[in-house]
């Protein structure tokens, strides 16, 4: 009787230990970064020249825009692609989470240059048509004897954010942007097609243009992650 009840208080903690061991292994590699590495794993890196229609190309390069850029809301940076979210600290009992109060994503055709070419990106948002990681580039956070900062205080008051309950005490929130700005070097994957030019684009004086695309079984794949470029090097 007494190895049973001793053997059930070893074993309890180390069923405790390895579900939270397991628990945070799937967090790891089932979460968004993880996610877009594996994806990146079955395309190969190509040179601009060497791209054939219809094969999977992934290719890292710097952004430019197509259209007139977009400005982040706060960083103020002119890029082809933001993401940024308001999220409150909310406690129920003795825990408490992060709920998201505003969150808006917006994205446009960009190229990527690498040595002087292009590759021309076009993204859609709806039907969504990429799957994108994006590095967190900004955070700015306000609280108990924190108060936001003029700048914070500008954006929550733009999306109609209180920053104080009922009580006049500053609410826990937190705002994060991610943004793919001009010159950054981000690594893009998709399927490689030639396609006509249409219309001049300026500073590009051939007929065809280099592409990559989507369709109905294959995503564009789009990152900033520096970890994506490493196979490249290799």
């Amino acid at each position: 009787m007494i190895l049973a009840a001793n053997t059930e208080e070893i074993i309890f903690p180390v069923l405790i230990i390895t579900g939270f061991i397991i628990f945070g292994f799937c967090t790891y590699y089932f979460g968004r970064k993880q996610t877009i590495l594996r994806k990146f794993s079955k395309f190969q890196f190509k040179s601009i020249s060497q791209f054939r229609s219809n094969e999977l190309t992934k290719i890292t390069g710097k952004v430019l825009h197509v259209h007139e850029p977009f400005v982040a809301p706060f960083s103020k940076r002119k890029c082809v692609a933001y993401l940024f979210k308001i999220e409150q600290k909310v406690s129920s009992g003795k825990s408490s989470h992060w709920k998201t109060v505003v969150e808006q994503e917006d994205i446009q055709d960009f190229f990527i240059e690498v040595n002087g070419d292009v590759v021309m990106i076009k993204p859609v948002k709806v039907p969504k048509n990429y799957f994108s990681y994006l590095v967190e580039d900004k955070s700015i956070n306000s609280g108990f004897l924190n108060d936001p900062t003029p700048e914070f205080k500008k954006i929550l008051d733009y999306y109609n954010v209180e920053s104080e309950n009922f009580l006049g005490f500053n609410k826990t929130l937190r705002y994060s942007e991610r943004i793919l700005e001009l010159g950054e070097v981000i690594t893009v994957a998709g399927i490689a097609k030639w396609k006509s030019v249409q219309e001049p684009i300026e500073g590009y004086s051939y007929s065809k243009i280099a592409a990559l695309e989507s369709n109905e079984t294959q995503k564009l794949i789009i990152t900033d992650l520096p970890e994506a470029r490493k196979s490249r090097r290799n």
